[in-house]
């Protein structure tokens, strides 16, 4: 097991990830990838690293927004003793994280917390990477101060990991087979499309089908509530019945009762609304 440092507060952040087995990877991966799942930090401590290492880089002078350098890192599953791994592309997700947040920002604002110089580095790194990088699925979606509704679709109640964390630090993941994600997924949308009524999330649930499709059909799919789950502490937690609820949902309009489903569904998003409220709190 690799050295971890001291833990900090995580940020308000849920993530969505997929863990592919060695054989989804090129031939001249895999034995990198298998000797790394040998060493490899539990999923709470390989969390703590990857927030050490983006606060270093946003308080450094000048700000480092991207890594200089992709660091070879991953999250590690093993089932029935077969590993799968889920790279952390950090260059790639801070990419897409720093476009999201200079989006509608005045330059004003966004100056002051990455400095142009900063900004321009990050944007030509992206440019010669973009050039030769042949593509590969980003492994790990994040969102902030809410978990969105259709990720909670992929999942069944019985899907909730229990005892990979320490008993004393509040957690939530739920986690299943791909194949079991995906079907999922197909049923929720088939529904949507016969009666959106007030369900209006059919956009969103396509575009999570689209990505699952793109990995291995052995791969892995977990839902971390990661640092909002020590926002809302372990009684908010221990109420939460996000999944089944969505599951509910979609079945209630499956047998025609769309009144229940929509309630149901209000439920949730009233739930997790309250949730991303906080952001603007005091």
């Amino acid at each position: 097991m690799r050295d971890v440092p001291r833990p900090l507060p995580n940020p308000y952040a849920a993530y969505l990830r997929v863990y592919e087995p060695l054989a989804a990877f090129p031939e001249g991966e895999r034995e990198g990838w298998a000797t790394y799942a040998t060493q490899a930090a539990a999923r709470p401590d390989r969390l703590v690293v990857e927030h050490q290492r983006a606060l270093a880089g946003v308080i450094s002078v000048p700000p480092r927004p991207v890594p200089a350098e992709e660091p070879r890192d991953a999250f590690v599953l093993e089932v029935d003793g077969l590993a799968h791994v889920c790279p952390v592309q950090a260059r790639l997700r801070s990419w897409m994280a720093l476009g999201q947040f200079r989006d509608g920002l005045p330059d004003s604002v966004l100056h002051a917390f990455v400095p142009p110089a900063s900004l321009a580095r990050a944007d030509a790194d992206h440019a010669r990477w973009g050039s030769s990088e042949t593509g590969s699925p980003l492994r790990i979606l994040t969102s902030t101060w809410v978990v969105p509704v259709p990720w909670f679709v992929p999942f069944a109640p019985g899907d909730q990991v229990d005892g990979e964390v320490p008993p004393d630090e509040p957690a939530v993941v739920h986690r299943t087979r791909m194949s079991a994600a995906r079907r999922r997924v197909a049923r929720a949308l088939r529904t949507l499309r016969l009666d959106l009524g007030e369900l209006e999330i059919a956009d969103e649930l396509e575009e999570l089908g689209r990505w699952l499709e793109e990995f291995h059909a052995r791969s892995w799919v977990e839902l971390d509530y990661a640092g909002l789950a020590r926002l809302l502490g372990p009684d908010v937690l221990a109420a939460d019945t996000s999944v089944a609820d969505v599951a509910a949902a979609v079945a209630s309009l499956a047998a025609g009762d769309e009144e229940g489903a929509v309630l149901t569904y209000r439920t949730v998003v009233d739930r997790w609304s309250a949730v991303a409220a906080l952001e603007h709190a005091n």
